[in-house]
């Protein structure tokens, strides 16, 4: 739990203040990296079901699901949404915490911060009427900014209760937001992000668990495949998955595998909001290019997706080696902290000592 912070500047508060997380420097690095990487992770899943709304492509056909629709309804439609939606909540909740150690009003902060996220989804919203960011702005004024003068021990189980109702008794969807920035912003708050290396057999028990729960819930979804992604199997299935899709993604980077995949998804999750608008800046002008507008090109899709995917991975690598953040991300910090901060990466000066120690490769 973090001291209290006085309203005055340069004045303690009395012991009263509400808990928040900090984000120690050992846990950055590799660890936050995990994170990124999920978020690249999410990003990639997300695009599919993207394009497909936004050039309102028909999966239907003499009432019969097509093939790659209902693989995508199977395997990506609701998998990866609870992820990019959890993993704001835990942006949020570390911002939070980082922030007051900045400032004696790191909830003013927040706030500002949320207010500018909600200028760029109105904005995208103009595009991409079912976009996430404007939502996830919202419910972070609503839900959010409320709920931290509470422990991670209080936020932690009304998220979950919170998204256990909505599957119980929705479809999920975009309903299922302030459940899952919740849960996101607790989980950051108990410092579970600082945590996450240290942990090995419990992912391991939670992927075993979810993929055998998200099996008998995918079975449930096939019952009605015409109706996924607007059932309460559907939705669960698909927090389950995601779930799976996380922790095995955690797993898979404590292999020698992690050296492919950091490099790939890792870039794309740091510079996650600019990918995600500049996406549909893309899709809308391609899909019309390729005659994809209300039709059942599939396969268009897929290779339309692919091609995003790699120019997104190439540009990502490409700005970050020079930069600090990505064109949004840096926005979206100047605007929040309201005054300009660095952009471009210093390279730090060359000095023949610390050469002349460096083991060699």
């Amino acid at each position: 739990m973090n001291p209290p912070i006085s309203n005055s500047p340069g004045r303690p508060a009395p012991p009263a203040e509400a808990p928040t997380v900090r984000l120690s420097a050992a846990s950055g690095g590799r660890h936050i990296g995990e994170l990124d990487a999920l978020r690249g992770l999410a990003l990639c899943g997300i695009l599919f079901v993207n394009i497909s709304q936004i050039l309102y492509l028909r999966g239907i056909v003499d009432m019969q699901k097509l093939p790659v629709p209902h693989a995508l309804d199977m395997f990506v439609h609701q998998r990866f949404f609870p992820i990019f939606s959890l993993l704001f909540g835990v942006g949020f909740g570390i911002f939070l915490g980082n922030a007051s150690q900045r400032t004696a009003q790191p909830r003013v902060v927040l706030l500002r911060r949320l207010l500018v996220l909600a200028a760029f989804g109105a904005l995208h919203h103009v595009l991409q009427p079912g976009e996430a960011l404007l939502p996830y702005a919202i419910f972070g004024l609503v839900v959010l900014l409320p709920m931290s003068f509470l422990p991670w021990q209080a936020n932690l189980p009304i998220g979950a209760a919170m998204v256990a109702a909505t599957l119980a008794l929705t479809s999920g969807g975009m309903l299922l937001i302030p459940g899952l920035l919740l849960t996101g912003f607790a989980l950051a708050q108990s410092g579970l992000p600082a945590r996450l290396h240290r942990l090995g057999w419990q992912l391991a028990a939670v992927f075993a668990v979810s993929v055998i729960a998200s099996a008998g819930f995918l079975v449930l979804q096939e019952q009605d495949p015409l109706s996924a992604g607007f059932s309460s199997a559907s939705a669960t299935a698909g927090l389950l998955m995601a779930i799976a899709y996380s922790t095995g993604l955690f797993l898979l980077l404590r292999t020698p595998v992690q050296r492919v995949l950091s490099p790939i998804l890792e870039p794309l999750g740091k510079m996650a909001l600019t990918n995600y608008v500049t996406a549909t800046l893309l899709i809308i002008p391609f899909g019309q290019l390729l005659g994809m507008h209300e039709s059942t090109r599939w396969d268009l899709l897929l290779a339309l997706a692919a091609g995003i995917i790699l120019v997104q991975i190439l540009w990502s690598r490409w700005w970050l080696a020079r930069f600090q953040y990505g064109p949004l991300e840096w926005v979206w910090r100047c605007a929040t902290w309201w005054r300009i901060v660095g952009f471009r990466k210093v390279p730090r000066p060359f000095s023949p000592a610390a050469d002349r120690l460096r083991p060699a490769s």
